[in-house]
């Protein structure tokens, strides 16, 4: 009797096990990929692969934080989800749009202007679905807080290969909506004077410091005709 109570008890310690190890959801994440993964390269495109863990809600957006020696402003949309959108924010950008068929991964690229001079770059991902759940891949190396969910999970890193020999770092791209500076105007002992005030300054000066030069010196010549007309009568009156 207590030989077949112990099979027993070892066949149900067997089966809760089994029962447990497949209710837990396969660990997605989020891959990273380049086929020209290499510090200094330039126009290299990147490729993110976000894996679905939901059965019922599709992927809508992913915020992805650039890494070091990357701006925003460096980084061109590719190719994504069928009516996704591509913005950037202060430090990366997002890609959303309508909700990915449910259980289907959520796939784009970008195109950065140049790679930076590093070993691995860290994407930091914010990945949100369609029933408002988010799994954040913001983990730098391995964790062990992750809860099924995304949360504490480790954030994609992309290996980069040494950099070519005689590759340098490209200037920064301008900012967008910038105005340069009026260059200082050399005079001829080689300094160099303050900048010449441009046409539209010159006419808002006037504007808000009152009349121009000219309309003054013709309410001053109209004011001296009138002393003289007024001299004139008053001279020929006494006469």
């Amino acid at each position: 009797m207590s030989r077949t109570m112990r099979r027993l008890a070892v066949a149900t310690a067997a089966a809760a096990t089994a029962v447990v190890l497949t209710a837990v959801p396969a660990a997605a994440h989020v891959e990273v990929e380049s086929a020209h993964a290499q510090a200094l390269a330039q126009n290299v495109e990147i490729t993110f692969t976000a894996e679905s863990e939901s059965g019922t809600a599709g992927i809508t957006q992913l915020r992805i934080v650039l890494p070091e020696g990357i701006a925003p402003s460096d980084v061109t949309y590719g190719e994504g989800p069928d009516g996704w959108k591509f913005s950037t924010t202060a430090d990366g950008y997002t890609v959303k749009g309508p909700a990915v068929k449910v259980g289907d991964d959520a796939e784009h690229s970008i195109v950065v202007r140049q790679l930076p001079d590093a070993k691995e770059l860290t994407f930091k991902t914010l990945q949100t679905y369609s029933d408002g759940k988010v799994d954040r891949w913001i983990e730098l190396g391995e964790s062990d807080d992750g809860d099924g969910h995304g949360h504490g999970n480790e954030a994609p890193v992309l290996k980069l290969k040494a950099a070519a020999p005689g590759a340098a770092s490209v200037s920064p791209t301008p900012t967008a909506g910038a105005t340069p500076s009026p260059s200082p105007t050399p005079t001829a002992d080689g300094t160099s004077a303050a900048p010449t005030p441009q046409a539209a300054d010159t006419a808002k000066d006037e504007e808000d410091g009152g009349l121009s030069t000219g309309i003054w010196i013709a309410v001053a010549v109209v004011l001296v005709a009138a002393v003289v007309i007024v001299v004139r009568r008053r001279g020929r009156a006494q006469q």
